[in-house]
């Protein structure tokens, strides 16, 4: 092992020898990196190497070798100072990347399996541009177009007869021959061809290499698709760059032969050209579709029962103007067809109303929906279709009943909405408090188109609505319900009362809130803004009397008696001590409510007030008085 060790250090005599020479690295510092080395190379004889023995090595040679290049900088300005030329590469310029490729190549060599370390092996062949990346392109084509065999063959051979230039290290090769059946080492290897080698032949064998490897990586049939797309994109810029403008190439008339004789090179492929039938033809559309049609039926065929597969594909399609193809509803219709579910619904039907939106160059706001074209009935009709289909199929949900209310509100029919409303509430809905507020703001709407003035009857109908609804919906998640009772029976008084009997009735069989929405605190906010202190008094009072009327009505009674005692009122002051003794009587372990009693007799009381509210707390908490911090 030591002579090993010894060995290795002797080779690094030149690259140590000519950092000195520079001005690098001083003796002692040499010294220094000869000692870590030492140590880090006795680990990795060792007979049983970790994994972090590797890495820390690595990580200590990639220190080292940024020092190195911010020193040479420093050097170099200096000589550039002096009117000296500039540093001409040397030994130590390679020696340290050298070096952590061959540590990285031991380690990959142990740990085969560790595909984590592979990656990082080629991040770091990628950032330092090492030559090891560059030689993959052959070894690649050879393994795609002859088999694993000839590749195996070629790479033993060039090893054998020129193990300096051709190291058998080809990381990205290695990768592929190690681990075939990862999805994300074949579109690595795609990712390198199309983006850094150009070579998009390659990079598309290598994604269809991969697929005959893994057909049931959903993320390789995604990633083919968007490289595909994004050629065909490039492509089309392209044109733009060489400056083809509505169909037609711009250029000299000198360049006319030339543009003849290269006239592949300039197709628009958003060129609208005649077809046999006087039609024009959308050829970037067309080369989209097939491409998508060819990758969504493999996909499909791999992936029949995926829905996150169809999401995806259906994600990628909606930022690119083949999105609104007619063609694209085949997709829609396929995916809901095998995976029927609320999502696919809701991506359907948002797909038909940004197709309506694109073709008719408007927004639903500008009265598109009100339209009456014939693309625009077809598509809405199409959309009622997709709503009713989900419903009989059992994929509606909340979302989606109110999105199918809200279109028939927003094409004017309201009687419309308001029998589906209606039928839904009744339904398996019936506790979709999303849905009540809709179908409530419905008759809401309907009662003033009627009138200016609602009638007795009317009125009544309203409230026994809501009544409903808010029997069937649980007081925690019926904020927006109670709010909009509460200001549309703010001046009928008799209904009003009825309102709070109501709340009554559901807080002394449901209890109070401790945080969130608390009902007892809105309705005492409203009647204090509407009626005046005395009668929030009184309802506040009636509330605090439930068995659990819940600690956010005791803070906010609290809170309402200090605005006033700040004022000057001190039977406010009283006021606010009773309510805080009341909460104490059943929440004696909170801790914050001792702090605000005590916060509270400390500002506004008096020493002895706020000292006896010090005591009795340190003795019901137990000693623990860290809440006066």
């Amino acid at each position: 092992m030591a002579d090993v060790v010894q060995y290795k250090l002797e080779r690094m005599v030149n690259e140590l020898d000519d950092l000195e020479s520079r001005g690098l690295f001083s003796r002692r510092e040499i010294a220094e990196i000869v000692k870590q080395r030492r140590k880090f190379e006795y680990r990795l004889k060792r007979p049983s190497p970790l994994k972090r023995d590797y890495l820390s090595y690595i990580d200590y040679e990639k220190n080292l070798d940024t020092l190195r290049l911010l020193r040479k900088k420093a050097v170099a300005r200096e000589l550039k100072k002096k009117g000296n030329k500039k540093m001409k590469k040397s030994v130590s310029d390679f020696a340290g990347v050298a070096r952590i490729v061959d540590i990285y190549r031991l380690a990959t060599n142990r740990f085969k399996g560790d595909v984590e370390l592979w990656f990082q092996y080629l991040e770091f062949c990628r950032e330092r541009r090492n030559g090891h990346m560059k030689k993959i392109s052959l070894l690649l084509r050879v393994n795609i177009k002859w088999g694993m065999g000839a590749f195996e063959a070629i790479v033993g051979l060039l090893s054998k007869q020129c193990p300096i230039v051709f190291d058998k290290s080809s990381v990205l090769a290695q990768v592929i021959r190690f681990h075939p059946k990862v999805a994300g080492v074949w579109i690595y290897a795609a990712s390198w061809e199309f983006d850094y080698n150009l070579n998009v032949a390659a990079a598309r064998a290598l994604m269809q290499s991969g697929l005959r490897a893994c057909p049931t990586s959903e993320d390789l049939w995604v990633e083919y698709l968007r490289m595909e797309l994004t050629y065909l994109n490039k492509l089309k810029a392209r044109k733009v760059a060489l400056g083809e403008d509505s169909g037609k190439l711009i250029h000299d008339p000198e360049d006319k032969q030339w543009q003849d004789e290269n006239q592949e090179l300039f197709m628009s492929l958003d060129e609208k050209r005649e077809s046999h039938e006087g039609k024009k033809i959308d050829l970037f559309g067309e080369q989209g579709f097939s491409i998508l049609q060819t990758v969504y039926s493999g996909a499909v065929e791999a992936l029949p029962s995926s829905f996150s597969l169809r999401t995806r594909f259906l994600e990628i399609l909606e930022a690119i103007n083949l999105a609104h193809s007619d063609e694209m509803r085949k997709v829609y219709e396929e995916a809901l067809k095998t995976l029927p579910s609320s999502l696919m619904v809701n991506l359907y039907t948002k797909f038909l109303m940004d197709v309506i939106v694109y073709k008719n160059g408007e927004t639903r706001d500008s009265g598109l929906l009100l339209s009456s074209s014939g693309n625009t009935i077809d598509h809405i009709s199409q959309v009622l279709k997709v709503y009713e289909n989900a419903e009989r199929i059992g994929c509606i949900n909340e979302d989606l009943a109110c999105q199918h209310i809200s279109l028939f509100l927003d094409l004017g029919r309201l009687d419309e909405a308001r029998n589906l409303a209606e039928k839904f509430c009744n339904g398996k809905l019936s506790h979709a408090v999303d849905l009540w507020v809709l179908r409530i703001s419905i008759e809401m709407r309907s009662v003033q188109n009627r009138s200016p003035s609602p009638s007795e009857d009317d009125v009544l109908v309203v409230f026994e609505l809501l009544r409903n609804a808010l029997m069937k919906v649980a007081v925690s998640k019926a904020e927006n319900l109670w709010h909009m009772a509460l200001k549309f029976f703010a001046n009928q008084r008799r209904y009003f009362k009825k309102l709070v009997e109501i709340s009554l009735n559901l807080l002394a069989r449901d209890g109070g809130s401790d945080d969130g929405f608390s009902l007892s605190s809105a309705i005492v906010n409203f009647v204090l803004q509407k009626d005046g202190i005395q009668n929030a008094r009184d309802i506040y009072k009636r509330f605090l009397a439930l068995p659990h009327p819940g600690l956010a009505i005791y803070k906010n009674c609290v809170e309402l008696e200090l605005n006033l005692a700040s004022a000057g009122d001190k039977d406010c002051l009283v006021k606010a001590r009773k309510i805080y003794e009341s909460a104490l009587s059943a929440y004696d372990q909170d801790v914050s409510l001792w702090q605000d009693y005590y916060s509270m007799e400390s500002k506004m009381g008096t020493s002895e007030t706020a000292a006896a509210v010090h005591w009795r707390a340190r003795k019901v908490l137990g000693g623990n008085i860290s809440f006066l911090s």
